[in-house]
């Protein structure tokens, strides 16, 4: 359960992505809750870009490969997180990208939100984006490497009963900024918000649920990953510090009933 994925839609592994045969060099870059959704299309996206991945997830990924490393751990485990770093930089030589992805959400009016659940989404969203952080940043800090924090629009608007989740969120794209400042020069950190992400590829939508975007469609894992692509890689040189809405134009649109 620890994947990013639209409030709205359930988990499911998407079908191969097209990457492109872009020079990943033989680096390696950990993606956390990679084992479908979202994550799995980065990891997908990464491994046709020539990258070595490895998977931080409870689950197991859809598909594995001599340049796939699958481990199984608890994000907010700090043991588990220390343990997958070590296991990654010594079965690759070393780390040069971290996406932290891992995420669960709440759906429990503020009133029946019990501190275990609030304490669960934020153990995981936002702790286990600081943990991986914290045991990547020596090996990313030799390779020049970059992290890449998977947020959510839910950081800047917010839909009912998604307290700890928009909570969380928030904290990341605040973090990113303040470990981009904390990090540089050696190390860029930069943030994604996903808006809706349809990761069931068998969904049929309305004419409104598409219409209602700016771009005219609701998104997909491919179009996150695209963006977490180019984020590790030596084209962003230049670019740390920030956080990217990948919603179609949604966050930019006034809306109101008539």
């Amino acid at each position: 359960m620890y994947c990013v994925v639209s409030m709205r839609t359930p988990f499911h592994f998407p079908t191969g992505l097209p990457g492109r045969k872009a020079a990943g060099g033989g680096r390696t870059a950990l993606v956390t809750g990679g084992a479908q959704g979202i994550g799995w299309s980065i990891a997908d996206r990464l491994l046709n870009a020539g990258w070595n991945v490895a998977i931080l997830d409870l689950r197991e990924p859809a598909e594995t490969n001599r340049s796939l490393l699958s481990i199984r751990a608890d994000v907010s485990s700090e043991h588990d997180v220390e343990d997958a770093i070590r296991k990654t930089a010594e079965a690759f030589g070393g780390l040069h990208g971290l996406v932290n992805n891992a995420g669960i959400g709440s759906s429990s009016p503020i009133e029946n939100l019990s501190l275990e659940e609030w304490n669960r989404v934020l153990g995981t969203n936002l702790t286990g984006t600081f943990l991986c952080s914290k045991y990547a940043v020596p090996h990313l800090r030799k390779s020049g490497g970059a992290i890449v924090n998977i947020a959510s629009t839910r950081a800047r608007q917010s839909e009912a009963h998604t307290e700890p989740y928009s909570a969380s969120k928030g904290g990341i794209v605040a973090l990113t900024h303040a470990m981009a400042v904390s990090l540089g020069p050696e190390i860029r950190v930069n943030c994604i918000s996903p808006g809706w992400i349809e990761t069931d590829p068998d969904a049929v939508h309305s004419e409104s649920d598409d219409a209602q975007h700016p771009c005219g469609r609701v998104g997909t894992p491919a179009d996150v990953a695209a963006m977490a692509e180019y984020l590790l890689s030596d084209r962003a040189g230049f670019i740390t510090g920030q956080d990217f809405a990948i919603d179609g134009g949604m966050t930019k649109k006034m809306i109101y009933t008539d």
